[in-house]
Formats: structure tokens, sequence, C-alpha cells
């Protein structure tokens, strides 16, 4: 059974509102969201030196490399041992997830973080962000994944977008731009290929690294059923700017929800900014607005943009996701297409690898394990990777 333990004691101020005693998701809230009152500063948790044993290996926790809502997430380094799985595996860094320990009691909390971990574990690709393990013990829940050197995509986008408007050009031009939306196709493509929607796609969720690779991450509300699908206030999870209407309205949602989102990734990366967003613009207002507002065309926002670019995004963003796209792949040749842009040999390998993990997911466990082990998924997952780099 892998265990957590730790010397070190949490310190600092809890983010709990001393008036009503609700939980405060946000770290640095300086007031409670739910009654107004004042918040203390809250300091990130001292758990240099914890150790999480995996079993066949453990994770030293170093310094804090980021927080949300749920938790903190942590670098590491990986120690294998020698009689484990991979005993001649070099030591080598990690980023561990632990979810906030005033979380551990809240149920629906514990379900989406294990949602996550279950997500993340039986998914294989190489723009999605590696699972090593999961370690609970005591009700505290540490994901240990891929730590990705490189940054979010909503930085580049910012990045860009202030170089372009001084030049009155595109944000991204298409060719870097579809060099990281094929990769995040790809990655939709395995997800959907296991029936797992992701249902939070958008530029801070897609990590591209020094090397030009791209991994999706934040697999958080992946696995939550479509009966539960709503948080507090009825509002459902995800982030207003890039939800597709039926996720909006708390409905199932499928592969085609997760494609709406990627089309706004797209338009953003092309513009500078989502379609639906606006100064003054509330969450519950942009998330109006994707029910009933028709997003600008792309070559009114940007003026070099080919018209088959509004084309091809107006069925992306249908409201009707039955107008839409069926399927990453689909989505992404009929771009390349309509843009004339080459068929790449990174893309060429991830159509392949997403046609492999269809026949992947239908099959019984123990065959599906040797598939996936098999010297032609191994070479297309290589041949993703070394298109991509540089």
């Amino acid at each position: 059974m892998p265990r957590f333990w730790s010397e070190a004691r949490y310190r600092g101020p809890v983010p709990v509102c001393t008036a009503c005693r609700s939980v405060v998701v946000e770290f640095d809230a300086s007031f409670c969201p739910h009654c107004g009152t004042g918040m203390p500063s809250a300091n990130s948790r001292d758990d240099v030196g914890a150790v999480l044993d995996l079993g066949w290996g453990r994770v030293v926790l170093v310094e804090v490399v980021g927080q949300g809502g749920m938790g903190v997430v942590r670098r590491g380094w990986l120690h294998y041992y020698p009689d484990g799985a991979r005993p001649a595996t070099t030591t080598h860094p990690v980023a561990v997830k632990l979810l906030n320990p005033l979380l551990r009691g809240r149920e629906r909390a514990r379900r989406l973080f294990l949602g996550e971990a279950e997500a993340l574990a039986r998914l294989s690709h190489p723009n999605v962000v590696h699972f090593f393990g999961l370690s609970q013990e005591r009700g505290q829940l540490a994901i240990v994944m891929e730590l990705v050197h490189g940054r979010p995509l909503s930085d580049h986008i910012a990045e860009h977008l202030a170089i372009a408007q001084s030049g009155n050009l595109p944000c991204f031009a298409m060719v870097p731009a579809w060099h990281v939306f094929s990769q995040l196709l790809g990655a939709l493509a395995a997800t959907h290929a296991l029936s797992i929607v992701h249902r939070d796609v958008k530029p801070s969720n897609i990590l591209v690294r020094t090397d030009g690779v791209v991994k999706l991450t934040d697999y958080g509300i992946a696995r939550v059923p479509a009966s539960e699908a709503r948080m507090s206030g009825g509002m459902a999870p995800g982030t207003g700017a890039y939800m597709a209407p039926e996720q909006v309205r708390g409905s199932a949602v499928d592969a085609r929800s997760d494609l709406y989102s990627a089309a706004i990734v797209l338009y953003e990366m092309l513009t500078g900014r989502s379609p639906f967003e606006a100064p003054g613009r509330s969450e519950m207002m942009v998330r109006a607005a994707q029910l009933e507002d028709t997003p600008p065309p792309l070559s009114s926002v940007v003026l070099q943009a080919p018209k088959v670019l509004d084309v091809i995004l107006a069925r992306a963003l249908a409201k009707d996701r039955q107008h839409r796209f069926a399927s990453a792949i689909e989505f992404g040749e009929a771009l390349r297409l309509a843009l004339g842009l080459p068929d790449t040999p990174g893309w060429s390998a991830q159509r392949r690898l997403a046609e492999r993990a269809a026949e992947i997911s239908r099959m019984q466990p123990v065959e599906q394990l040797k598939a996936s082990q098999s010297s032609e998924v191994q070479a297309l997952r290589t041949g993703v990777m070394s298109a991509y780099r540089g």
C-alpha cells in the first residue's frame, strides 16, 4: 500500500473564513467570496523533505511550483528502489499534485482528484502529461506526474499578442499555430478513444515544452458523471470562455464538446483573445454568450486570415454539436487541407496513433496491455515526439 508521511507540519493561516467558516479555494484571496470578510495572507505549505512511497520508488518533495483550487503542485525527485519495477532507472524530477488537506473530508473533491488520477493512468500519449503513480494514506492524496519544462500556452499567447499589436499582425502565424494545435488534437484523439472527455481544454492547461512538444494536462474534471456535473450555485464545472453550450447547460458532454473548446483555443492563438470574452463580462455573462452569441468571423479580427478559416471555425463552434466535427482527427484534416498545410511526419503519426488507440480501447484488458506495448505503437509515439521537437 503506498504511504505518505512527513515530519513537517502545515504552517501559516488556513484558507477558511473566520466568519462563515467556508473553505476559500483561492489561496491568495484577500476576502471571502461567500460573505466578504477579509482573509489573512496565506503562505505556501511547508512540506520540503516529505516523502511519498509508491511501492516501487519514493518521491522526495521540494519547492512549490503552482497552486490552485484543489491543492498545490510541488516539484519532487523520484528515486527508484533497486528491487522495484524499474531498478535501473535514473532518479529524475517530477511534479506532485497534493489535494488541499481542508478538502480531504469533501467526498466530491476526493472523487475529482481520484478521477484525474484514473484518467491519467489510462492515457499514454506523448502529448499528454505522463502519470507515474498515486499515493494515498490517511486521506492525503497525491498524484505523481511528469514535470514539464516549459510554460502554458496562455503565456505564449500573451507574448505573441504584444508583438502582433505593435505590427498589426496575427497573434500566431498559421504554421506555428498548427504546430501546437495538431499536438493538442492528437492528445484529444487518444483521450476520446478511451471514452474520456477532458472538459477543461484551455490555453492554461496546454503546456509547451522548451523543445516545442505540447502536453495537455489538468484532467481534474474529466471523469465527472453527467448526473453530478454541477457545482454549488448550479454552475457546471469548467471555464466559461472555453465551454461548449451543452457543458454550460450541465447536459451530457462528449468528444465534440472538447473539440468546441479546442476551436476556441485556435481562435485565441490567431486573434489573441477568446471569441466570447469581453471587458466587463462576468463569468455568468460569458457562459450566457456561449449559448446565445455568434462569435465574430476570424477574418473580421485578423484581416490576413483566409476566408476558409471562417468556414472551418463556424462548423467547429456550432451551437448544435451534431454540426461540429465528429473527431479530433477529422477536425485537423479539414483544417490542414483547407489551408494547404503539408502532411508532416508528426501529423501522420498522430493519425495512425489515434487509429491504434481506438483499436486498443476495444480490446480486452490483457490484449490491450500487449497491444499498447507493441513495437508499432512505441514507434508512433517516438515519431510524434521527434517530429515536434525543436
